[in-house]
């Protein structure tokens, strides 16, 4: 069974930064692509990083671009997401997914994906 439980979201004012956790188990990440996507009150879900399957190409939404890292740690079977330079459009729930064979910037598009975490909601205001 693939579960994905994320962690490490809050309220943080703009300028500020957060780093979200997606712990999965169920499959091995270094095999899957695993990707963070967002969705705020109103908005559809969009791709916010994510890491390709097997070479590991790492994209990232234009938005997000300098401000956002993925990485992800394969002894722990775990994605990171490095949030800095926060804006209050940053504000949504952020939610982590894994599916095995997204090989190209196809990894950023939410209905690749089967299996999701549950979410963490992050909030920027001051």
């Amino acid at each position: 069974q693939v579960q994905l439980v994320e962690s490490g979201g809050g309220l943080v004012q703009p300028g500020g930064s957060l780093r979200l956790s997606c712990v999965v188990s169920g499959v091995t990440l270094n095999s899957h692509a695993i990707g963070w996507f967002r969705q705020a009150p109103g908005k559809e879900r969009e791709g916010v990083a994510c890491i390709s399957s097997s070479v590991g190409y790492r994209y990232y939404a234009d938005s997000v671009k300098g401000r956002f890292t993925i990485w992800r740690d394969n002894a722990r079977n775990t994605v990171y997401l490095q949030m800095n330079s926060l804006e209050p459009e940053d504000t949504a729930v952020y939610t982590c997914a894994t599916d095995r064979s997204l090989y190209d910037s196809s990894c950023l598009t939410p209905t690749e994906y089967d299996y999701w975490g549950q979410g963490t909601q992050v909030t920027v205001s001051s």
